[in-house]
């Protein structure tokens, strides 16, 4: 499995997720869907296309701001559950937009498939709007939508949330977050006994030839 390696440095922050996402919805005039499909992808780590396909009847919206979804990719599907957060958000944004069960949950205009070139183009100029563009950080500019998506699952890998859930949660093999984010599974160097992992490796006297 070949994994392409993301260094912390790469990912954005949680505040440089905010400022991006608040600039998005401040847009007077942008399509609605733009800044609720961004929101989701950012807070629950979906795929750009997994985000663009859900459908009301994927979400289940329960009590106490509890909820989960069903996310489809290369034909499978898995369940994730819904921070209450967002939960509460979903809730205002399908009453809002007036949706029902087998409509889209993030519908472009005339109802159908929000396109990629109307969100990446609302992406674009929300970094060149947020992001620094002074000479250490300019060559942040231009990353796709889909860094949301990593620097959620970094987020919750450095929470302590079990890469094994992790890895269930977006839809990858359970080594996946480890090839993808080593930054996150680095520990400090620790000195090593080496007389008592000796000790603790030695064969019996009866096994010993």
């Amino acid at each position: 499995m070949c994994v392409e390696v993301i260094d912390e440095e790469w990912l954005y922050s949680q505040e440089q997720v905010r400022s991006l996402l608040e600039w998005v919805r401040g847009q007077v005039g942008a399509d609605r869907s733009v800044h609720a499909f961004m929101r989701m992808v950012a807070e629950q780590a979906l795929r750009p296309s997994e985000a663009r396909a859900l459908r009301v009847s994927d979400v289940v919206l329960l009590e106490r701001d509890l909820g989960k979804l069903a996310a489809r990719h290369n034909g499978m599907v898995r369940e994730i559950p819904l921070q209450p957060q967002v939960v509460v958000f979903l809730r205002e944004w399908i009453s809002e937009a007036g949706l029902q069960g087998d409509d889209l949950l993030f519908p472009g205009p005339g109802g159908g498939p929000l396109s990629d070139a109307l969100y990446q183009q609302m992406w674009q100029q929300a970094q060149e709007a947020v992001l620094p563009r002074d000479e250490l950080y300019s060559w942040r500019l231009g990353e796709p939508i889909s860094i949301l998506r990593d620097s959620c699952l970094m987020k919750w890998l450095k929470m302590g949330i079990s890469p094994v859930t992790v890895a269930e949660w977006a839809g990858v093999p359970p080594s996946w977050p480890a090839l993808r984010y080593p930054h996150c599974f680095r520990t400090e160097k620790v000195g090593i006994d080496w007389d008592h992992l000796a000790e603790a490796m030695a064969l019996p006297n009866s096994l010993k030839s």
